[in-house]
């Protein structure tokens, strides 16, 4: 071991050098962001701060044009106000899950006659990719969409409790996913548009306290939206499947891979 690790003056003089060389790269930075400002090296004299902020104003800006056109503020407080109270009291119907069932028991008898969804003649109901889209079903859609876009952000872009919907394969994908996943709910990892989402561990809620008509427009929204362009869902579709709610949440591998 060097012996002159051990001698204290040494020792506060790599301190002194090294508080020094900070100080010094810290004036230099400070300098650069000062010149910077002064005279103009970021666009109109904005600090990249600035910059950063008045993207965000943009697309705030944008998403209040687009709500304006379609929503009323009336229909915005009112939506707020019962929206809470209309989650608070919904209550998912209970049901047994199959590893807890009795074999030979009436519910296990019942499971047995009835093995799943029917989500081939959930797809079959499916409109024409090329049909027209209802301008009211878009706006039943997008009234819907306020609760959700609090998780999957209000331009589908995603955030810290919900996967992106903009460009995702499963919002485009077959119909039976999207409304299954909207009456039971989701939980577990989740690869959308080749990026693995693995950070929600409550998952996706069940939001069937919708009716057929809400929840087949917040879908045909999704489909249609954010950069997104699929067939609409019809209210039928969802009535099919009114079923599956009080199931436990789904997971990815119960779904058709799209």
């Amino acid at each position: 071991m060097d012996p002159t690790r051990d001698n204290l003056l040494i020792r506060f003089k790599a301190f002194i050098d090294s508080l020094g060389i900070f100080t010094f790269f810290t004036v230099i930075l400070l300098v650069v962001l000062g010149g910077a400002a002064v005279f103009g090296w970021f666009p109109n004299g904005e600090t990249p701060e600035d910059v950063a902020g008045n993207i965000r104003l943009e697309t705030k800006a944008e998403v209040d044009a687009e709500q304006v056109e379609f929503l009323t503020q009336e229909q915005i407080g009112s939506a707020m106000e019962s929206m809470p109270a209309t989650l608070a009291t919904s209550k998912p119907v209970a049901i047994e899950k199959p590893e807890q069932l009795v074999p030979g028991s009436e519910t296990a008898k019942k499971l047995e006659e009835n093995p799943g969804p029917d989500v081939a003649g959930v797809n079959a109901l499916t409109p024409a990719a090329d049909a027209p889209i209802d301008p009211a079903q878009m706006e039943i859609g997008k009234a819907q969409f306020l609760v959700c876009g609090a998780c999957h952000g209000q331009n589908g872009e995603g955030g810290p409790a919900g996967p992106p919907l903009a460009g995702s394969e499963w919002v485009t994908g077959p119909v039976s996913n999207l409304v299954l996943i909207q009456l039971r709910g989701l939980i577990g990892p989740i690869e959308v548009a080749g990026i693995l989402y693995d950070q929600y561990p409550a998952g996706m809620q069940p939001m069937a306290y919708q009716t057929d008509e809400q929840v087949a427009g917040v879908l045909t929204y999704i489909r249609n939206s954010f950069g997104n362009k699929a067939s609409a869902v019809v209210p039928e579709q969802v009535t099919l499947l009114r079923s599956e709610v009080g199931k436990p949440q789904l997971v990815v591998e119960e779904l058709i891979k799209p």
